[in-house]
């Protein structure tokens, strides 16, 4: 018999009206027992209306505003704390992510191997091709984040993380924006006893005509939060 389990999916969104009506289909059309929790950041552009017909239409859909414009990190932990799954997992509301892929990640949480699963982008499956300089960006960044905390991650900077619920919402995180993704890992790896696995996925990455929000002032960002951080690590806090 498959095992029964529910799924939190956490979808931070800000000025999604395009793609928020397709990625929620996508989502809730996997065979779990899904429970949906977007956070909206204080869109502007309608995404809102949009989020009230979905709430309306799928019980399995949550909202929750934003009061205002505070970043990833923070629509996060909004999300995170409402979650009431066994597993929660990260999913962007553009269409870059493809949720048939949860269960590549859900295989080795569901095996007993692991607490965290994060999903590549570089460890081989296929990918749009885009910016040379944002891969640069993002191998740097997980080269970095693995010196501080002695991990051999591939890409530190995904969107897919997935978490056993009681480890996600154990961890004290602060970062509002981006900064998030080198501070959650940070926390984790701090947490010698977990066990941290990886496994390959697709990407299908936007151009920033598209949409795309993170630039350079949030790689300074995640170069800040590395440090800050790097220290969890050795104290083991």
């Amino acid at each position: 018999m498959a095992p029964i389990f529910k799924l939190s999916v956490v979808m931070p969104c800000y000025n999604e009206q395009k793609t928020i009506r397709e990625i929620v289909a996508q989502v809730l059309a996997q065979p779990y027992d899904i429970e949906l929790l977007i956070v909206d950041d204080g869109s502007k552009d309608g995404t809102q209306d949009i989020l009230e017909d979905l709430s309306k239409q799928y019980p399995q859909v949550k909202v929750l505003l934003q009061p205002e414009n505070r970043g990833k990190g923070a629509a996060l932990r909004r999300g995170f704390a409402e979650a009431t799954g066994d597993y929660v997992i990260v999913q962007d509301a553009d269409l870059e992510y493809d949720p048939r892929e949860y269960a590549q990640l859900l295989t080795p949480m569901l095996a007993g191997k692991a607490d965290v699963v994060y999903g590549s982008r570089f460890a081989g499956n296929s990918h749009r091709v885009l910016y040379f300089w944002h891969s640069v960006g993002n191998r740097a960044l997980t080269l970095a984040s693995n010196m501080a905390t002695d991990l051999n991650l591939t890409d530190m900077e995904t969107c897919y993380k997935l978490f056993k619920r009681e480890v996600i919402q154990s961890l004290n995180l602060q970062e509002d924006r981006f900064g998030f993704e080198p501070e959650v890992t940070a926390k984790l790896a701090a947490r010698s006893n977990l066990r941290i696995y990886e496994v390959p996925i697709s990407y299908d990455g936007r151009t920033y005509a598209d949409g795309k929000k993170i630039g350079l002032k949030d790689a300074f960002r995640a170069v800040y939060v590395i440090s800050k951080y790097a220290a969890l690590t050795r104290l083991g806090k």
